[in-house]
């Protein structure tokens, strides 16, 4: 299992992922889950995956192989004239991975499913982000749906729906981030540390700034520390139910 997140916001775009894979308590390892290619000046463009590990790493794979060897059957990511072509791109990889690893007739294409984040920005439009599904489908980042979360969200989607604001900083998204990444890794061990973010900065067409938070990272463990002893106060200040 894994854990990504990305917002969208008035100063751009925010990424953030967990590191953590496992096929089973006795087989856990780390494996980044975050890719990112840019042109600066041209496009910049970041992909977050969850779901199957040999599917991510083909989709991923495919995509590069493309941008060394691009045509009009395999079109390059780092060709593509806009942020809605290459989340079509990724989502007609996506498809076409599934149904060959499904091809064998042995599994459900269940089986092999994963599930992108896709975000950045190509010259001449606007910042985008996009949800892309296994079948190939895929949705945008709106006003009104600001951010995507992939993997094991549930534990962590409650500070962002409470928390989040499109005027936020880079500085305040990263502290609103690790809340939901911690309240994520105490509650489900498939997810863990490191975790790796990026920013980008609106018309920048480059990367922004990029960090892994280790296990020992100070501002991680300030903010972890940090936030449960407020929901303790918080919860010590409600009224005590009174059994009349």
């Amino acid at each position: 299992m894994t854990y990504c997140v990305g917002l969208r916001l008035d100063c751009g775009l925010m990424f953030m992922s967990d590191t953590r894979t496992n096929a089973g308590i006795d087989n856990v390892s780390s494996v980044r889950k975050m890719y990112s290619w840019e042109i600066p000046g041209d496009r910049m463009i970041t992909l977050l995956s969850a779901g199957n590990l040999a599917t991510t790493q083909t989709v991923v794979g495919l995509l590069e192989e493309h941008m060394k060897a691009a045509n009009e059957r395999n079109p390059s990511i780092m060709e593509v004239p806009s942020m809605f072509a290459a989340a079509q791109l990724v989502g007609e990889t996506v498809r076409e991975v599934i149904k060959t690893a499904s091809d064998g007739g042995l599994q459900s294409e269940a089986a092999f499913s994963a599930t992108f984040i896709l975000g950045g920005q190509v010259a001449g439009g606007n910042p985008r982000m996009f949800l892309i599904y296994p079948e190939g489908n895929f949705i945008e980042a709106t006003e009104d749906n600001p951010f995507f979360q992939i993997g094991e969200h549930k534990y962590g989607k409650p500070i962002l729906v409470r928390a989040y604001k499109k005027d936020m900083s880079f500085e305040e998204a990263t502290k609103l981030m690790i809340v939901s990444f911690d309240s994520t890794l105490k509650s489900n061990l498939s997810v863990g540390l490191p975790l790796d973010m990026q920013t980008y900065t609106t018309d920048s067409l480059k990367r922004g700034y990029e960090k892994r938070f280790l296990p020992e990272d100070t501002y991680y463990k300030h903010i972890s520390d940090g936030w449960s002893d407020a929901l303790r106060l918080a919860f010590e200040s409600l009224p005590d139910f009174e059994m009349i």
